[in-house]
């Protein structure tokens, strides 16, 4: 029977987005990032049960690097679950393992509709007076894997610390599912998710914040073969030293971070700053040297182009750029809100017309964001509101501790 051509598209096209959900962690970024919580709280992993969920050890490193340690992190149980390939669109071809075909426990339907659980104990089962990798132990899942499925989510109420890079599109749905009860957790995301209702409220509480490392940085993923990598992105990866290989190819990401709940000690660094004053004296910034801070026409408080350009000594709310989260030290700063929405402004706009290199629009534009009031049309982007302004890049509002 012939496929109709536009089902056949339709699978493709699924395929496609799910190879963009495929990004396999390096080695690498895993151990920077758990040796900053294990240099901050040296038994943080003891008499612990880890979950591992959308992780196949035969492909990803985040089983390999814990079961590796199993022993020397003093873990009690650890347990890693993986998609079903036929939950898999990217997986069309997908055939078993050696690993797998070799098992008593290998089943050729459920190889197929079926997700698995792997589990390591401190039990040595090969006998050779060690705990690693070759004791773990699988069996398939009942059903395909997916995170969101109650079994997977009853091993998630059993275990102490949850840790992943999730499927990209599902980012929103997995951090509500693993923030909660307690439980720790240290996921990769986009440094973009910063602003997502799933995230900003628990970053604002104080009960979610950046990881150690990748903030700002480039970190290398590997990728399906057939996976579109843009050029830039994989010479880049190469000359870090990820080339293509027979298995997957090779991209990075500037924008990609670790969200955590688990204590490092580059949380409780402060920032080194200047005063006002000396910032309009002394900045690197000519934004700020000889100016000063612009106040914001629609919120009590001041622009702040640069995270380096904090004043010290500044008892008002602070409007600064998001990457303000890489260095934030929640015993300097409190974080108060964002300008997505989430904080009152002292005005909106009807209507605004956008007027950019002087050129006036008529498309208007939404009603978020920051806006300064400047005196004049210029180059760039402006809007006019019966007045000039020029509206600034998503911001966090913050306030100096103890400033009232």
């Amino acid at each position: 029977m012939t496929t109709p051509k536009r089902d056949k598209n339709s699978h493709l096209g699924a395929a496609k987005r799910a190879k963009n959900d495929e990004y396999y962690t390096q080695w690498a970024d895993i151990e920077r990032e758990i040796n900053a919580y294990l240099e901050y709280d040296p038994d943080v992993f003891r008499d612990k049960v880890i979950l591992l969920p959308c992780d196949d050890p035969e492909w990803s490193n985040f089983a390999k690097f814990f079961a590796l340690h199993f022993a020397d992190f003093g873990i009690k149980k650890l347990v890693s679950t993986a998609y079903a390939p036929d939950a898999n669109p990217a997986k069309l071809n997908y055939h078993p393992t050696l690993f797998e075909t070799e098992s008593p426990a290998f089943d050729a339907t459920k190889a197929h509709a079926n997700g698995k659980k792997f589990t390591l104990e401190r039990k040595d089962i090969d006998g050779d007076g060690a705990l690693n990798i070759n004791d773990l132990q699988w069996e398939y899942l009942e059903g395909d894997g997916d995170f969101r499925s109650p079994e997977v989510t009853a091993l998630r109420d059993e275990a102490d610390f949850v840790i992943t890079n999730p499927p990209f599109s599902l980012f929103r749905q997995f951090m509500t599912w693993v923030i909660g009860n307690g439980r720790k957790f240290s996921v990769i995301g986009n440094n973009n998710a910063i602003t997502y209702n799933e995230v900003f409220p628990h970053i604002m509480a104080n009960e979610l914040w950046k990881g150690a490392t990748g903030n700002a940085t480039d970190m290398v993923f590997g990728v399906p073969k057939g996976t579109v990598v843009g050029e830039k992105d994989r010479l880049k990866a190469e000359k870090l030293g990820y080339p293509s290989d027979d298995e997957r190819d090779y991209t990075r990401q500037g924008n990609s971070c670790w969200f955590t709940n688990i204590d490092h000690g580059r949380r409780h660094e402060p920032l080194q700053l200047m005063t006002e004053a000396d910032n309009i004296k002394f900045s690197k910034h000519s934004e700020v040297r000889g100016i000063g801070y612009l106040p914001y026409d629609n919120f009590d408080g001041i622009e702040i182009p640069f995270v380096d350009a904090i004043p010290s000594d500044h008892t008002g709310m602070m409007g600064v750029p998001i990457t303000f989260l890489d260095r934030y030290n929640p015993d300097q700063f409190e974080i108060i809100g964002s300008s997505e929405g989430d904080y009152p402004q002292l005005k909106t706009y009807g209507r605004k017309q956008r007027v950019v290199d002087g050129v006036r629009m008529k498309s208007n534009t939404g009603s978020f964001g920051c806006f300064v009031r400047v005196e004049e049309f210029g180059s760039g982007t402006y809007f006019d509101v019966g007045y000039p302004l020029r509206r600034v890049f998503k911001r966090l509002f913050i306030r100096r501790k103890g400033a009232s």
